[in-house]
C-alpha cells in the first residue's frame, strides 16, 4: 500500500517501554495497556521496548501496514535521551512508510499523583504528617529538563499527602540518591519514611530504590486506571483529538 493511502480510523497507539530483565516487567506492562485497550475499544494498541525485552520498537513498526499513522507514546516519566532522541530516529526511520508521531512523557500529572499515592497506601504507608516523610525514586538523566520534572512531581505529592515532605532522588545519572534523600528526611527527624515508586514496572532501578527504604516501599505504578487514563491522554494530544481539560494548575504538566 503506498504510504499516501493510509487505513482508515485513527492512528494506532505504541507504547514505548524501556525493557528490563526483570521477568515482571513485560507482564505489568501488558496489563497496563490492556486497561488501555479496555477503556478505547476498538484502538489499535501495541508493544514496543527501546531495549532487552521483545517486541523491540522497531520490530513493532516494522510490522504496522504500510501507510499507517501512529503515535509513540512514552511510558516514561521526563524528557531524557530515550525520549528526545531514540523515539524521534525510530520514528524518522520508519517513514515515508508509516506516518509516527511522538507523544510527550507522562509527566508531573495530577493522575501520575493519584497513583502514586495509591501505591504508598497499598504499601501500608499512614504516618501522621508530622513523622512521615517520602522519597520519590525516580530513573534519573542527565537531560536539563528530567530534574524539574520529578522535583515537580515530589512538591505535587506533598501537597496530596497534607504537605508531608517529599524529597526526588533517583537511581542513577543524577543526585541526590534514594539512600542520600532517606538520610536527609532522618536528619529533619521523619520517623516514618517511605519510598514511592515513580517507574511504570518493575526492574533493577525500581528494585534498589525499594531496598533503600527504611519503611514501607510502593510498587511500581503498573497498571494503576490512572496511568491507563494518562497514556490515552499523551496520545489524544499528539494525535490532535480532543481531550478533556487539565485543571488549571496543572496546565503544564
Amino acid at each position: 500500500m503506498s504510504p499516501l493511502h493510509r487505513p482508515a480510523g485513527p492512528p494506532a497507539l505504541i507504547a514505548v517501554a524501556h525493557g528490563s530483565r526483570d521477568p515482571r516487567a513485560v507482564p505489568t506492562v501488558t496489563a497496563l495497556l490492556d486497561r488501555v485497550r479496555a477503556l478505547r475499544p476498538g484502538l489499535t494498541v501495541r508493544l514496543g521496548h527501546i531495549e532487552l525485552n521483545e517486541p523491540l520498537l522497531t520490530d513493532t513498526l516494522d510490522a504496522l501496514p504500510d501507510g499507517s499513522d501512529a503515535v509513540l507514546v512514552p511510558l516514561l516519566f521526563a524528557p531524557g535521551h530515550h525520549v528526545t532522541h531514540d523515539l524521534p530516529q525510530a520514528a524518522a526511520a520508519a517513514a515515508p512508510r508509516i506516518r509516527a508521531r511522538v507523544a510527550a512523557p507522562l509527566g508531573a500529572h495530577p493522575l501520575v499523583v493519584d497513583a502514586l499515592r495509591d501505591r504508598l497506601t497499598e504499601a501500608g504507608w499512614r504516618p501522621p504528617p508530622a513523622a512521615g516523610g517520602v522519597v520519590l525514586a525516580a530513573a534519573g538523566s542527565r537531560h536539563p529538563g528530567s530534574a524539574a520534572v520529578t522535583r515537580r512531581l515530589a512538591a505535587r505529592l506533598s501537597l496530596r499527602l497534607d504537605g508531608v515532605p517529599v524529597l526526588a532522588a533517583y537511581a542513577s545519572a543524577a543526585a541526590p540518591t534514594v539512600p542520600e534523600a532517606v538520610r536527609e528526611l532522618a536528619a529533619r527527624g521523619r520517623t516514618d519514611i517511605a519510598v514511592a515508586s515513580c517507574f511504570t514496572a518493575p526492574g533493577l532501578f525500581a528494585t534498589r530504590s525499594a531496598a533503600a527504604a527504611p519503611g514501607p516501599a510502593a510498587a511500581p505504578i503498573g497498571p494503576h486506571p490512572a496511568l491507563a487514563r494518562l497514556v490515552l491522554r499523551r496520545y489524544d494530544e499528539a494525535a490532535g483529538r480532543a481531550t478533556a481539560p487539565v485543571p488549571e494548575a496543572y496546565a503544564s504538566a
